[in-house]
């Protein structure tokens, strides 16, 4: 009896383990919610400047420098034709806001330095209504959490200059090989 309560209270313990996710390495086990259709492959994106739940440096936002964080991914498919790049506000007043959307960058790239510019690829216009990064600029209060994802893409996206993130998304639906997240925190 004592071996069955043993072995119940280990598959319970083991279910809950593998249903938190991520403990801080950028990447769960399972691919996320908000992953398109097909997305297969996880791919480890990371920043020197900051951690996985960890908080956003002033100088990456509104009240600093406003340039965009370094970024670091590893895990991306051979057979990738492009990367794409969101960041976004999960917790905005208005639903998730666009802070950042990058497509079509070099396949090979796998680190951006601080206040990119990545050669070739196409920046889209946030909801700042500025093409490039617009840093975390939350109203005072609570503070808000800001996922970096990056997409490996099995083609490369033809979208209008002006697409949106949702119009980005809609794309890389069943054309997504890989995809991975940073999450970080920054209030004010």
């Amino acid at each position: 009896m004592r071996s069955r309560l043993v072995g119940v209270v280990l598959i319970a313990t083991l279910g809950g383990l593998a249903g938190c996710g991520g403990g801080g390495t950028g990447t769960a086990a399972m691919p996320s919610a908000d992953a398109p259709p097909g997305a297969a492959g996880r791919i480890t994106v990371s920043s020197p400047a900051f951690a996985d739940g960890g908080t956003v440096p002033g100088r990456y936002t509104c009240g600093g420098a406003d340039v965009s964080p370094p970024l670091a991914f590893s895990g991306v498919p051979a057979r990738t034709a492009g990367l794409v790049l969101l960041v976004e506000d999960r917790d905005a007043p208005g639903g998730t806001f666009t802070h950042w959307l990058v497509r079509n960058m070099d396949p090979r790239t796998r680190s951006l330095p601080a206040d990119a510019n990545p050669p070739g690829a196409t920046q889209g216009r946030n909801d700042f209504s500025k093409r490039g990064y617009s840093g975390p600029c939350p109203p005072p209060g609570t503070p808000h959490r800001y996922v970096f994802t990056v997409y490996a893409a099995d083609r490369r996206l033809a979208l209008k200059p002006n697409a949106t993130a949702a119009d980005v998304r809609s794309a890389l639906s069943g054309h997504t090989l890989a995809s991975g997240s940073l999450t970080a925190r920054y209030g004010r």
